[in-house]
Formats: structure tokens, C-alpha cells, sequence
């Protein structure tokens, strides 16, 4: 709840400090004196808009339990703060904060009503307003909000995933056929490891062939003078095994050259210039034959993942059938607890109507595609009237049937704070005195700021504000009994109060 407010320099306002009581809150006055741009202060604390601020306001919330903020340190006691120089800063206990991030952080706690906005009763609203209702008597329907809420993400997220791969599907064929080919190439060619070293070493000897057939030839003179060379060791009684064995080591060299060159001249020079040719396209591409053979492994690795992701798909597809198929059933489940619900909410929401001098109303049923929240969608009529050609005052009183109805399904005594403007505006007694009984059943459950011309809702009033004009300056003050009874006088016979209005009004405040 809001418990004070301190604002300074606020067109006629020089200073207000204002400590609030939990209930219903009715400021009262004469037309100009400034009770809006007093509950229009309120709200740009919260970060409404309003066209005017204060040089300085402050504002001190009892902070809801629930209350919670990563970004921002929460206390018991908030205090909001926003100073206007050459421009307006807020601060949330100190810190500062943008009046957007306001807003969203209290609008889960902070319900502005105005006769000029037609907003609150959308689908989304309709549906949270059924849901409590049967959450507040069935413990297992809180479960299967959940479990649709978490089978829905899960089935979007598998859609997501199932969209990408669809979109990917063309680049992932040129990919599949890409990496086919590589295979091919390098399976085909089929290189080893040392290959092209060897190739070149035998390419190399096949370039010196000729060369060496002659000098082999060359050699054979040699062997004519080996038997004299022998003859000399052998009368010179020398050691000649030296030699002996030399020559036999050249007699073996020259036979494995010879057979070796024999061995060239049967190769097809051909095929090995063209092997050569292959590895070394092989080498200029990735590197060495080995990265090649790695390569070879990477594109083998990659064609099968292809073939995993067609398989994915395929799953994938059937995991979103079946979850379809499960949302489908248990949207059905909850539409009928809701239709249900809706029916008994129809009877609590039309008792408040009828007091409110309007038509019974009835929610509307449509299909949507199914989301977190199920294949609901809900609106409402009144009588033979659609929402959009309500009047806003016949809006607001439906919109407040519907609070005192939901209040119902909410366990907290502390549910927020309602700031309205002027509901009771323009409407016969009989509907007054319906708003009043309305907004006094609620403020059992939240804190409620009206402004009010009207008697029976003023008399209603928890704590009664009024907000008088002085020459040029406007003040507000907290009335006691006798004030109220004055004021209320005031309200129903005019500047003067009769006698009988003085004793009508005390007879109101009883």
C-alpha cells in the first residue's frame, strides 16, 4: 500500500505531505481546486504519464511481499522519488530509474481505471480472471496451467529447430553432394602415406638410366686387368684380399645396377609421371597427402552428420506431431474446466451487475491457435451489447464488477492498489450508491484512491482527503468526522450545506 506522499511546487500546490490509510481513499472538492494534478502526481510515480510533476515528490509503499527486482535493491519500505530541474529524474531508493522500468515494475500491483480507457478486459485479462477462479477451488489445475505452458515451449522450440533445418535443407544438399565429391576425388586417387617420396626417387633414377648403362658398360674393361693385378699380389707376396674384394663388391654393384636398370626400363614412365601428377594436385590442394587422408575422414564425418540431421528431421517432425497432439488434448481438458468456470462466474459477475444497474453478462468462446495458455479465446458481452459499444461509464462498472468478482479468487488481503478516476462521474443515485457498495467490498482486498463528487461514495471512504483552493493556493487536507459530514453536506446541497443536508450526510456516515 501507498503510505505517504510529500510533493512540492505543483502548479498551485507549494507543499503536501499526505500519510494514507489502507482501504478506500476518496479525495473530494470543488472543480478546479486540484484533485487530479493531486492523483496525477500519484501516478507518475509509478511512472504513468502526466503532464505535469512537481519540483519534488516522494512516495513511500509499504512493498508488496511478492516484490522483487534483480537490477534494484527492495526493502520493506520503497520509496520513489523523481525531481523535476531541466528535467524529471526518478529514483527507486536511491537508485535511478528510468519512468518505462517504473511502470513495469508496478503494473502488477498498480491498476489505473480512467472513464477514458477501454482497456483491461482483453482476452488475455478474461482468461487470467477464469483460471484464478478455479485455481482458487481445484489444486490440480494450477498443474496443468503449467504442464501446457512448458509442453507449449517445448513444442515451439522443436518447431524453431524443424524451420531451420527446412530453411537449411537447400545448402545442406549442396553440401551432402560437395562432400560426395571430395570423397571421390581423394578415395579415387587413394594416395599413401611416403607414396610421392618414393615415386620421386624412382623418377629421379629413371632420369640417369641411360647414364647408367654406359658407365656400367665402361666398367667391364676393368675385369681384363683383374688377373694381372692378381698375379702381381700373388708374386710380390703382398696382401691382396683388399683387392680381390673390392673387385667383387664392384662385380656386385655393377649386376644389381645392371638388373636395377632392367628392372626401369619395364616401368611405364607414363603411369608414374601420371601418378605423380595425381598426389601432387593432391598436395597442392590440402597440403600433404596426409592432410589430404585427413581431409578425406573429415567429409566421411560430415556426409554421415547429413545423414543424422535427415534423420533429426524425421524425428523431429514426429516429436511435433505427438505434441500437438498432447497440447490439443490438454487445451481441450482446460476449455471445459473453463467453460465451466465461466458459467458460475457468469451468475457471482452478473449479482454485481444487476446492483450496478446492467444487463447479465456472458463470456464468448472462440478457437485460436493454441499457445502457452491454451485455444481460448474469451471475450464478454452485456446483454445484447459487445465491449466496444459500451459507454465508459458502462464500462467501468462492468470492469469493476468483474475486479469484485475476481477478488474472490485471490486469497491475499493485499492485492495492489487501484487509483480511479472519477467512476461515479456522471451516473444516477442508484448507480452511485451501486459503485460505492462495489468499491467499499474491495477495498477489503486493495487500497483504493477515487475522486468523487458523489455523497454515497465519499461516505463510504476509509479516509476522506480534500483538496480546497485558498486565493492561489490549492491544499489538501485529512478530514475528521465533522469535516466529512460538512463536506458531504457540501457535496449534496452545494457551498452553503442546509440542515437537512448536514443531517442526511451524518446519516450516511453512520
Amino acid at each position: 500500500m501507498i503510505e505517504q506522499l510529500i510533493f512540492k511546487d505543483l502548479v498551485d500546490f507549494k507543499s503536501v505531505n499526505l500519510e494514507f490509510e489502507n482501504g478506500l481513499v476518496v479525495f473530494t472538492g470543488p472543480s478546479g481546486a486540484g484533485k487530479s494534478l493531486l492523483m496525477g502526481t500519484i501516478l507518475s510515480s509509478f511512472g504513468y504519464q502526466s503532464s505535469l510533476n512537481a519540483s519534488l515528490c516522494e512516495l513511500s509503499i509499504n512493498t508488496p511481499n511478492d516484490f522483487a527486482n534483480e537490477l534494484y535493491e527492495i526493502t520493506d519500505t520503497t520509496l520513489i522519488k523523481s525531481i523535476k530541474k531541466e528535467k524529471i529524474r526518478y529514483y527507486l531508493n536511491d537508485q535511478n530509474i528510468s519512468k518505462k522500468s517504473l511502470e513495469e515494475m508496478f503494473s502488477p500491483y498498480v491498476k489505473y481505471l480512467s472513464v477514458r480507457d477501454k482497456s483491461g478486459i482483453d482476452s488475455a485479462s478474461l482468461v487470467g480472471l477464469i483460471d484464478s477462479h478455479i485455481c482458487s477451488t481445484d489444486t490440480k489445475y494450477a498443474q496443468k496451467l503449467l504442464d501446457i505452458k512448458i509442453d507449449y515451449e517445448t513444442y515451439r522450440d522443436a518447431k524453431t529447430k524443424l524451420a531451420k533445418i527446412k530453411d537449411d535443407e537447400t545448402k545442406i544438399v549442396d553440401l551432402i553432394e560437395f562432400a560426395k565429391f571430395e570423397i571421390d576425388k581423394i578415395s579415387s586417387i587413394n594416395p599413401k602415406i611416403g607414396e610421392d617420396i618414393a615415386l620421386l626417387e624412382v623418377k629421379q633414377k629413371l632420369s640417369k638410366i641411360d647414364k647408367l648403362k654406359a658407365s656400367t658398360e665402361n666398367c667391364d674393361g676393368i675385369f681384363d686387368f683383374e688377373s694381372k693385378v692378381a698375379e702381381f699380389y700373388r708374386f710380390s707376396e703382398n696382401d691382396g684380399s683388399l683387392f680381390i674384394e673390392a673387385m667383387n663388391k664392384l662385380r656386385i654393384d655393377i649386376d644389381e645396377t645392371i638388373s636395377l636398370a632392367s628392372e626401369l626400363e619395364e616401368l611405364d614412365i607414363e603411369a608414374i609421371l601420371g601418378r605423380l601428377e595425381q598426389l601432387t594436385s593432391l598436395q597442392n590442394k590440402y597440403g600433404s597427402i596426409e592432410d589430404s587422408l585427413n581431409y578425406l575422414e573429415q567429409k566421411k564425418t560430415e556426409l554421415a552428420s547429413f545423414e543424422y540431421i535427415e534423420e533429426d528431421k524425421t524425428m523431429l517432425e514426429e516429436f511435433i506431431r505427438k505434441q500437438q497432439e498432447l497440447l490439443y488434448n490438454l487445451s481441450k481438458d482446460i476449455s471445459i474446466s473453463r467453460k465451466a468456470a465461466a458459467l458460475r462466474l457468469e451468475d457471482t459477475i452478473g449479482e454485481y451487475l444487476t446492483e450496478l444497474k446492467l444487463p447479465k453478462a456472458k463470456f464468448i468462446f472462440t478457437d485460436k491457435e493454441i499457445d502457452k495458455s491454451g485455444s481460448d479465446n474469451i471475450d464478454i458481452s452485456i446483454g445484447t451489447s459487445k465491449i466496444s459499444t459500451l459507454s465508459g461509464g458502462e464500462f467501468n462498472r462492468l470492469r469493476l464488477a468483474i475486479l469484485v468478482a475476481s477478488k474472490n479468487s485471490n486469497k491475499s488481503k493485499n492485492q495492489g492498489v487501484i487509483i480511479l478516476d472519477e467512476i461515479d462521474a456522471n451516473v444516477s443515485g442508484d448507480e452511485s450508491i451501486a459503485i460505492a457498495n462495489m468499491l467499499s467490498l474491495l477495498s477489503m482486498n486493495y487500497q483504493i484512491f477515487a475522486i468523487s463528487h458523489q455523497a454515497h461514495l465519499t461516505s463510504k471512504a476509509k479516509q476522506h482527503i480534500l483538496i480546497s483552493k485558498n486565493g492561489e493556493n490549492s491544499s489538501a487536507v485529512i478530514l475528521d468526522t465533522n469535516g466529512r459530514i460538512y463536506e458531504i453536506a457540501r457535496i449534496i446541497s452545494g457551498e452553503n450545506p442546509t440542515q437537512e443536508a448536514i443531517e442526511f450526510a451524518r446519516a450516511l456516515m453512520i
